[in-house]
């Protein structure tokens, strides 16, 4: 037991000044007057934040990988636990590793490994990101035009009896994808999520109605608004469905962010769409057989297409303080409890609250990572 004391602490709503958190095992068991805790806990371990900022882990709903491995290349618990190494520097405590599109049997191998692993919660991962291969060529980005195809009953059968507890978020076309299957895919507890998307409005508001509840990487891969053909972009920011954003200001520009949070609000939250340079000094990689470049801070194609980021959690609330201008509480909330809510693990996870996991982090008043504790352990 011990606890995190001489801090402003976020609870997930608000800061609370004057207040300390304790924590027993891997779980926060509360938040208490710091003048208090003496004479409740004698001889508790404290741990001093030196008035820094103690906020929950980060959540990041869509990483294709980081730390030099890619969750595609290598469908395998020593890559996942690479990619939560590397998460943990960079304050993200749990994370949904993302498979892109890909054959059946990756897509079956990945489904696989998570249900395997009933420690998946230990080494950060939440369940499974499955973007494509059930998606647009036209709006295909990064993604292997060979493997692109349409789901069909057999695969929704696979995918939806794994589950929402194994996979989380699975991201199709609705324009390409029959009402049938994403409701069938949507009861079995799977957030179905657009994107790489080449639909036009109605075509969402058509879908929709059969459990369509989030967007993938909002504005990329979709599409454009515009004011004759609002397209998937306009439907997302007008249709009751949450949305990851990518902040790095190569996806999307910061006034195009600023926009869609003041219409979006709490249903807008920070992804990194992170791929494997991310914590190394890796030139260039292969993503499913396409040359990818790292430099100055972005990820490309040979043509130029953007293949993922090398943005991690704490520089996208970096960026949304400073470039975009929500305020800290509001860049805490799209890293932390609005994803939970996005997956519906906000029981658990997303905030600093009695009975919720220990994932916290402490920042400075620069806004960068000092410490991080992963599942009430001190990384």
């Amino acid at each position: 037991m011990f606890a995190i004391i001489n801090g402003k602490v976020f609870n997930g709503d608000i800061f609370l000044h004057g207040k300390c958190v304790v924590v027993k095992n891997n779980e926060i068991l509360n938040i208490i007057n710091e003048d208090e805790l003496d004479e409740r806990f004698p001889d508790i371990k404290k741990i001093d934040a030196e008035n820094g900022y103690i906020t929950p882990g980060f959540i990041d709903l869509q990483l294709n990988g980081c730390g030099g491995v890619l969750f595609n290349d290598s469908i395998t618990r020593e890559t996942l636990e690479i990619m939560n190494k590397t998460n943990l520097k960079y304050g993200c405590t749990s994370y949904l590793p993302t498979l892109i599109t890909t054959g059946d049997k990756n897509i079956i191998s990945a489904i696989n490994l998570i249900e395997s692993m009933d420690d998946k919660e230990e080494v950060g991962v939440l369940g499974l990101h499955i973007e494509g291969p059930y998606i647009s060529v036209k709006k295909k980005g990064i993604h292997n035009a060979d493997f692109i195809r349409e789901l069909d009953a057999d695969m929704t059968d696979v995918i939806s009896k794994a589950g929402g507890e194994i996979v989380k978020i699975i991201t199709i076309a609705p324009e390409n994808t029959k009402g049938e299957y994403i409701s069938v895919l949507s009861k079995s507890g799977i957030k179905v999520s657009l994107g790489h998307t080449n639909a036009t409005y109605k075509e969402i508001e058509d879908k929709k109605i059969y459990g369509i509840t989030l967007a993938t990487h909002l504005f990329n891969g979709m599409s454009s608004f515009n004011h004759r053909e609002p397209g998937a972009a306009g439907a997302v920011l007008d249709m009751d469905i949450s949305a990851g954003i990518i902040v790095d200001g190569f996806h999307v520009d910061y006034a195009a962010i600023r926009l869609a949070h003041k219409v979006m609000r709490e249903r807008l939250y920070l992804v990194t769409d992170a791929v494997s340079p991310v914590g190394t000094n890796m030139e260039y990689f292969y993503f499913e057989g396409n040359k990818v470049y790292y430099k100055d801070g972005k990820c490309f194609g040979e043509d130029g297409t953007l293949g993922g980021s090398a943005l991690t959690m704490d520089v996208g609330v970096k960026n949304l303080v400073e470039k975009v201008g929500v305020s800290l509480e509001e860049a805490i909330r799209m890293a932390t409890l609005y994803p939970a809510k996005a997956i519906s693990v906000e029981d658990r996870y997303g905030k600093l609250q009695p009975g919720h996991i220990a994932d916290i982090v402490i920042l400075n008043k620069n806004i960068q990572v000092e410490k991080v504790f992963s599942k009430g352990k001190l990384i």
